[in-house]
């Protein structure tokens, strides 16, 4: 039989998928503190008495990692190191009734819009006028910002519209007093995201209010990087970029998931663009704000996928020079558009051709970093680990892009900004020495 513990309410969160969950598990955190319940995020030490899982529901992988935690702290539960585990976001969100068929151990599952309802099972009570209260999960120097829940595109192979349901913006107001506070708390750099940041304010305002929103925000002193994630190709909002050119602490960065660049594959995956409208909106894009660092992703073994499409992808690739590329193997999702469709592939295949094109744009990130030998960056300082200063300059965003390593005696400060003279560099990380 347990002992009672000093803190009978000890509520420990474990985040699975991507940021737009951490920024739900934060405000889930902001919410419990306000109501006397001491929360913890990713708490090895196994002293609290309550687990939340914030799952994911995005792709076969993340979903069978969302599985396998939810069992593992089931199993904890089982052998008395728990006394309740419950669960939520987006795999609860889409796979509710399954979930607690096959897992009936769970004390409760909840949506991804059931923040209330999660909260009065935790014997708390949601209070609005927290708002923009979070208990960041992130180092105390950067922080997301998540600008609108939803979606209103159709792409074929996404089911983020089941799970998240349609566009929704926050007001403009809401969004600039939760940066403000961000900052007062020592956040200098903001990461803005949404699952389609361009169509921002076409909701509450009408129109595509991003560049509004970007000015607003830019205005705040203290606020050193503003920074953009998840930019949709189609009917671009081409404002957005004399706004990043004009203001000084918005990043010359754009997250901007293109997919591929195979005309019938843009097709089958309703993307409503092609490939020389993207190529025109990319030299649009460089030409407004020269220098830019563009990211994208790309989707490889979609349904019918053929040698000549991946072919057509990786000349799209050699002609663009991205600065960086992530990769992910299609996968069914149920109830989208395409999962009717019959696989042309096995998966050994997909992975085949995702590892041939992250091949193929390694070759061009390396090049892409050889230029950059010799040229003096100002570097946030992110972390210390193995006696070296890692850091990252505005063209590079948390855990997905390069890293610089800062060799250097000097003592420097988590969260501060140096310049750094690039000294080597390799496929995705640099090396450099502090200017004085």
């Amino acid at each position: 039989m347990r002992t009672k513990a000093l803190h009978p309410k000890k509520v420990n969160i474990i985040t699975l998928g991507c940021s737009k969950n951490m920024v739900d598990s934060e405000v889930l955190s902001g919410q419990l503190r306000a109501n006397e319940i001491e929360v913890v995020h990713e708490n090895t030490k196994l002293d609290h008495q309550i687990v939340v899982v914030n799952t994911c529901g995005f792709i076969d992988k993340a979903k069978e990692e969302s599985v396998n935690t939810i069992l593992e702290q089931v199993e904890l539960k089982k052998k008395g190191k728990l006394e309740k585990v419950y669960v939520t976001g987006c795999l609860s969100e889409r796979y509710k009734q399954n979930l607690e068929t096959e897992i009936p151990e769970v004390d409760a599952y909840f949506g991804t819009m059931e923040l209330p309802q999660l909260l009065k099972k935790l014997e708390a009570s949601y209070q609005s006028e927290l708002i923009g209260e979070r208990l960041l999960a992130t180092p105390s120097h950067y922080a997301y910002l998540k600008i609108s829940e939803g979606c209103n595109r159709t792409c074929s192979f996404c089911a983020i519209p089941l799970m998240r349901g349609g566009h929704v913006s926050r007001t403009m107001e809401s969004l600039v007093a939760e940066a403000e506070l961000l900052v007062k708390r020592g956040v200098k750099e903001i990461m803005l995201i949404a699952q389609e940041l361009t169509y921002y304010g076409l909701d509450l305002y009408k129109k595509r209010a991003l560049p509004d929103l970007l000015n607003r925000l830019a205005d705040i002193k203290g606020l050193e990087w503003i920074r953009l994630h998840y930019a949709y190709p189609s009917k671009f909002p081409l404002e957005i970029l004399d706004v990043m050119r004009e203001r000084p602490n918005i990043c010359n960065y754009l997250d901007m998931p293109l997919q591929h660049a195979a005309d019938p594959m843009l097709k089958a995956m309703k993307r409503q663009i092609t490939r020389s409208e993207m190529e025109e909106l990319l030299d649009s894009i460089r030409a407004k704000v020269p220098g830019i660092c563009l990211r994208t992703t790309l989707i490889t073994g979609f349904p019918g996928e053929t040698r000549e499409d991946v072919e057509e992808l990786k000349s799209f690739l050699a002609k663009q020079r991205f600065d960086r590329v992530g990769i992910f193997t299609y996968s069914h999702e149920e109830d989208t558009s395409a999962h009717t469709l019959a696989d042309t592939l096995t998966q050994e295949e997909k992975e085949a051709r995702a590892q041939e094109i992250m091949e193929f744009q390694q070759e061009i990130s390396y090049e892409l970093n050889q230029e950059k030998i010799g040229k003096i960056y100002r570097v946030l300082i992110d972390k210390k680990e193995a006696g070296r200063y890692l850091g990252r300059t505005e063209f590079d965003s948390v855990e997905v892009d390069n890293e610089v390593v800062v060799n250097t005696n000097t003592k420097l400060t988590i969260g501060d900004f140096v310049q750094v003279k690039i000294t080597k560099a390799y496929d995705y990380d640099l090396e450099g020495e502090l200017v004085s």
